[in-house]
């Protein structure tokens, strides 16, 4: 964590300390997500308290065996159906109101016992998500 300074920081001490860009600390200083003062020439300053404040990071999910996660979307449900053949399996989960299907290995299948009934999180981290017109 940063040390608590008095004073307050340029511009750059800020975005070094936060390990973002300037530029990034001109638009949250726009957008209201930092508060900043200006001194007598009119330069944008970091309160420290400000530094700190951004510097809190939120702790990450833990998976079952306790290891930290950097996805959000988890959606924990129960196992509908489990088809296996090869070496790949299809699991259909049922999460609340949505219904996801996850191919896997039939090692998988296997090491977490999934069965109809079973309980089980689907863990979603996607870079891209492609949408197809029609179904109504």
């Amino acid at each position: 964590m940063l040390r608590r300074v008095a004073t307050d920081l340029s511009l750059g001490e800020a975005a070094q300390a936060l390990t973002v860009s300037v530029d990034t600390l001109r638009r949250w200083d726009r957008s209201g997500k930092l508060r900043t003062t200006r001194d007598e020439r009119n330069r944008r300053r970091v309160p420290a308290a400000e530094v700190e404040r951004l510097s809190a990071r939120p702790r990450r999910r833990r998976n079952a065996s306790g290891e930290a996660l950097s996805a959000r979307n988890r959606l924990p449900g129960r196992v509908r159906s489990v088809e296996v053949d090869g070496v790949m399996g299809l699991v259909e989960l049922e999460a609340g109101p949505f219904r996801l299907v996850a191919a896997v290995t039939r090692d998988a299948v296997e090491d977490l016992g999934l069965a109809p009934g079973v309980a089980a999180t689907a863990t979603v981290k996607a870079t891209s998500v492609m949408l197809e017109r029609g179904g109504e």
